[in-house]
């Protein structure tokens, strides 16, 4: 499923290169300052397996033509160390990778970003998490904090006369801090970076 997800998103965003004039102007007063959104990812919600239980909406306030902040509060959970690359790693989904049980996370990240040329944009993303570790039989075993960031560049593209927007990226996640993790959680993700590169993202959204 996850797979899947990420060709829609690159098919998406080659048929729709021809609008990557998206930048806004920095005098103009005319383009909407707020918009509501969200990320592809929501599909992963529909596997037959492992459902995330995802939910991230995107709230945000365009500053200027090129200074955005988002809010954007979310909740999933996962049975794979994060350090594992979802995509690329074969080792990702594997049993002797998966937890014993899964973590459910809560955060609320705050974003900045910043166009740098016509469509091309760069992004800062910071999110304290709250985490609760779920055993196998389903009892919960255990509380956690993290700060995880996503430092993110991709293109912003209008659709619909600005109503809508779209925005593929890459991104490097990194794992800056996090509170000790239960016995058998914590011998997984030791094995792995506190860092995925190259990990694509899709978001799409409303201005008002």
């Amino acid at each position: 499923m996850q797979k899947k997800i990420l060709w829609i998103g690159l098919i998406l965003m080659i048929t729709s290169t021809h609008r990557l004039k998206a930048q806004y102007a920095k005098t103009d007063s005319t383009y909407k300052r707020c918009f509501v959104g969200s990320t592809i990812f929501l599909l992963g919600n529909l596997a037959a397996t492992n459902p995330p239980g995802f939910f991230q909406l995107n709230v945000g306030y365009r500053i200027t033509g090129k200074d955005v902040i988002t809010v954007e509060p979310k909740t999933w959970k996962y049975a794979w160390p994060n350090g594992i690359h979802p995509f690329l790693n074969k080792s990702y989904g594997k049993a002797e990778e998966e937890f014993p049980g899964y973590i459910r996370e809560y955060g609320v990240s705050v974003a900045y970003l910043r166009s740098l040329w016509k469509g091309l944009y760069a992004e800062l993303n910071i999110m304290p998490t709250w985490q609760n570790f779920v055993n196998e039989d389903g009892h919960k075993i255990g509380k956690g904090f993290q700060i995880f960031n996503t430092y993110r560049t991709g293109y912003h593209i209008k659709l619909f006369k600005d109503r809508f927007f779209i925005q593929p990226s890459l991104a490097i996640t990194h794992r800056a801090y996090h509170t000790r993790m239960p016995d058998g959680f914590k011998q997984l993700d030791d094995k792995w970076s506190k860092f995925v590169f190259g990990e694509p993202e899709f978001h799409f959204g409303f201005n008002f």
